[in-house]
């Protein structure tokens, strides 16, 4: 309720009991309405002078605040401030890779039969000629048996022609044979001897066929399992689609691991390598691939690049490359996935910030550097990868700038601020998995 009805209210009521104590007291009521307006004066007159003194009060209060605030504006905001950390890094590409196997075969029946034999445990490492299957032999047994038996047969014939053409010889002297005569039993010789080769040939793809029941490893490596066990009946060929295939073999070291290069960073290597006087990309060949497994830390494990495709993909704009990499502990298998590390710059002086000292304004990044009479300016800023915890700043600063890192917020164009200067320390923490580009 405001003041003037909580007066009014007071005077009416005070009147009321005026006018009811009048009579009682042996008094008209129109001396009590006298009263009554000489206390109302009193009244008002003891309210105004409050209200005086209270707002003097107020006013004093008001001027002090204002004097204070104005003490408080006029001081610059401190800032924190410090100079960029330098060090020499090397950039370093990330990449995903899956590890392949340098020699990979399938190992299938080349002759129809019945399988006899298994000779090995799935999963063993296997030694090149070991014996792997061996199929029933003894069909291609009998096969070889003929095919010697023609073989003989076919001699025999030419042993026989040869005998007449002897005999001729001095009949056709005496003119009791015609020339054509003897021409036919030389060419009966020619004719066996031909037959003979042709036995011979078959003797020869017996014993192939024969040779062919025992299956051996081609190479050296770890073995699958076994696809067809002992009893069944494979079909052999010359052709993937109808033969059986009884099991795979891989090799583990060395190994293979192939990774996608995007088109940018292979123009990147492509101008690095020139730099260095080589030639296109495949100055690249040789370079030192750091690898790491999705279960380690950093790259622990080194490789060498050996490979790169001589065109890049039209579906994704990516080249194949290629490392290989040592694999005497077995630790990587044919179809492991793998982090790839390839160098991405040669070594270089970097300047590096924090990233809380670095704003953004929708598509641009910049930094607030101490200018001239301690009035910030405003440096747009192209960034870098992260390292040890810090931004690289490729260009918009020098080396002796001093660069707000805490309280931009308070920053204000054209105002003066208190700067604190601090020296910046490089983290050394994580240096092998942040010393790789990460994108800004």
């Amino acid at each position: 309720m405001r003041p003037r009805y909580i007066i009014l209210a007071v005077a009416l009521a005070l009147g009321a009991a005026v006018v009811a104590m009048g009579p009682l007291r042996g008094r008209s009521v129109e001396a009590g309405i006298g009263d009554l307006a000489s206390l109302a004066t009193s009244a008002l007159s003891d309210l105004r002078g409050a209200a005086q003194s209270t707002l003097a009060g107020f006013s004093g209060t008001s001027s002090a605040a204002r004097k204070a605030g104005g003490a408080d504006a006029d001081k610059p905001p401190e800032v924190t401030v410090s100079q960029p950390a330098t060090r020499k890094i090397t950039e370093w590409d990330e990449y995903t890779g899956r590890f392949d196997a340098v020699e990979a075969v399938e190992v299938r029946a080349r002759v129809s039969g019945y399988l006899n034999k298994v000779n090995f445990t799935d999963g063993e490492e296997v030694k090149a000629g070991e014996l792997l299957f061996e199929i029933d032999p003894r069909p291609f047994q009998r096969a070889l048996e003929q095919a010697e038996a023609q073989l003989d047969q076919a001699k025999v014939r030419v042993s026989n022609a040869s005998l007449d053409v002897e005999r001729g010889r001095p009949l056709l002297k005496s003119d009791y044979i015609s020339k054509k005569t003897f021409d036919d039993r030389e060419n009966i010789v020619r004719e066996a001897q031909a037959a003979v080769k042709v036995a011979e040939a078959r003797v020869k793809a017996a014993e192939l066929d024969l040779s062919f029941c025992r299956i051996t490893a081609p190479i050296s490596g770890r073995i699958g399992r076994t696809l067809v066990t002992k009893g069944n009946f494979v079909s052999g060929g010359g052709n993937d689609s109808g033969t059986t295939m009884l099991t795979t073999i891989v090799t583990q070291d060395p190994i293979y691991i192939y990774f996608d290069v995007s088109e940018n960073n292979a123009l990147k290597y492509t101008r690095l390598t020139e730099a260095e006087g080589k030639k296109g990309a495949s100055g690249m060949l040789g370079a030192s691939v750091g690898l790491g497994l999705p279960d380690e830390d950093g790259f622990p494990h080194a490789g060498r690049l050996d490979f790169l495709d001589n065109r890049l993909d039209l579906g994704t704009g990516t080249l194949r490359a290629r490392a290989v990499v040592s694999n005497k502990a077995g630790l990587f298998s044919p179809g492991l996935f793998a982090r790839v590390r390839l160098q991405g710059s040669p070594e270089y002086l970097a300047l590096m910030l924090p990233d809380e000292a670095i704003g953004t304004d929708q598509a641009n990044r910049f930094v607030y550097v101490v200018g001239k009479d301690d009035i910030p300016e405003r440096r747009p800023v192209k960034l870098g990868p992260l390292v040890e915890g810090l931004r690289v700043i490729r260009s918009g600063i020098s080396a002796d700038d001093w660069v707000i890192i805490r309280g931009q917020q308070r920053v204000r164009p054209d105002q003066k601020i208190a700067p604190k200067r601090l020296p910046l320390k490089v983290s050394d923490a994580n240096r092998d998995q942040t010393n790789s580009v990460t994108k800004p």
